[in-house]
């Protein structure tokens, strides 16, 4: 059996080899000629996996590490008899890591409002969140936060979640999206953070957007930050990603390189899932236990936050020692133009 795989997938190499040979790529440069003899396509959101593609080739399966598959031609793959498979729920607890200590560095800033608790939770009321999006990814955020004393709002229309649009947009202290994107559906969810979605807004809350970028409105979130219908904006996806709009990049509290989910056990648990997929369609007897590297002891992600979170409970300290989102937002915003190489060459991150 050939593979063929992007080689900024962690942790795999050493453990694709048990399933046939491997070429390594990386996945914005993967071509048609590369994948005409494989039998196996593992990829990211790097690569294009369409007719221009697969056309004339002998791939019999696609796998993505990944929850989201919008770079999937899935319609392409189905007239040809293609199977594929994603990775769902493999990044969801990182996802919800983000969030949470987004909130708490921005509760910090004063752009959500609230005062810090001196007991076990980081709050001294229970912020209303608005999570749009209730998969996978969204009911872990919805836990993770739960967990904080956060009072939770499920949107999600397509699932049959009780809070709609307007909920969220009436009672939000927060709003943070995870959705993946669609254009086509009952229930599109291309630019659903529209000019009307932030015009409806009564909290000023603080806006996350961790889904795709297309799923806001690049124009009209600046235009809400302007207007201060909203009191800041974490991005981790934007529109025409690798080339971000650098506005939104210079206005945005947050701003990181699509790396919301890349946690070591994030990234372990996709590249298992995806080794697993191809060992159960090809009825291989093999099975993975991908661990991600411990941490050292005195292990910190980065320092900046000490100097700004005097007022944190010794909890929410913890948990920024382990994962602190403006270090990436500083390497961000230091240089645009290294966004993919940050992505490629992202630092060891543990969620516990």
């Amino acid at each position: 059996m050939l593979l063929i795989i992007d080689d900024n997938i962690p942790f795999i190499r050493g453990h694709a080899e048990r399933l046939g040979e491997c070429i390594y790529k990386p996945g914005a440069e993967i071509t048609a000629d590369d994948v005409r003899h494989a039998d196996v396509l593992i990829v990211r959101t790097r690569t294009r996996v369409d007719r221009r593609l697969l056309d004339g080739s002998s791939v019999q399966l696609v796998v993505t590490a990944t929850i989201g598959h919008d770079h999937i031609d899935k319609d392409y793959l189905e007239s040809k008899g293609l199977v594929w498979k994603n990775c769902p729920g493999c990044n969801a607890q990182s996802v919800a890591q983000y969030v949470r200590n987004s909130m708490l560095l921005a509760s910090a800033k004063g752009l959500i409002d609230t005062r810090f608790s001196s007991g076990t939770l980081p709050f001294d009321r229970p912020l209303t969140v608005g999570i749009v999006g209730m998969g996978n990814v969204g009911t872990a955020v919805a836990e993770t936060l739960q967990a904080e004393g956060c009072r939770i709002l499920r949107c999600d229309p397509p699932k049959g979640e009780p809070a709609t649009l307007a909920d969220v947009a009436r009672e939000a202290d927060v709003v943070t999206f995870h959705t993946p994107l669609t254009t086509d559906t009952p229930h599109p969810t291309h630019h659903l953070a529209d000019a009307d979605f932030f015009g409806s807004l009564r909290r000023r809350p603080l806006f996350i957007n961790a889904a795709r970028g297309e799923c806001a409105d690049t124009a009209a979130l600046k235009a809400a930050l302007r207007k201060g219908l909203i009191s800041g904006a974490v991005i981790d996806t934007w529109e025409n990603e690798p080339c971000i709009d650098e506005e939104l990049l210079d206005r945005a509290f947050i701003a990181t390189p699509h790396i919301a989910g890349y946690s070591a056990d994030g990234k372990a648990n996709g590249t298992r899932m995806s080794l697993q997929a191809v060992a159960l369609h090809f009825s291989l007897a093999v099975d993975f236990d991908i661990r991600p590297p411990m941490l050292p002891a005195d292990f910190s992600y980065g320092n900046a936050h000490r100097e700004r979170t005097a007022a944190l409970s010794p909890a929410a300290k913890e948990q920024l020692r382990l994962y602190d989102p403006s270090e990436d937002t500083r390497a961000l915003k230091a240089d645009v133009s290294l966004f993919e190489q940050l992505r490629g060459h992202y630092p060891l991150r543990r969620e516990q």
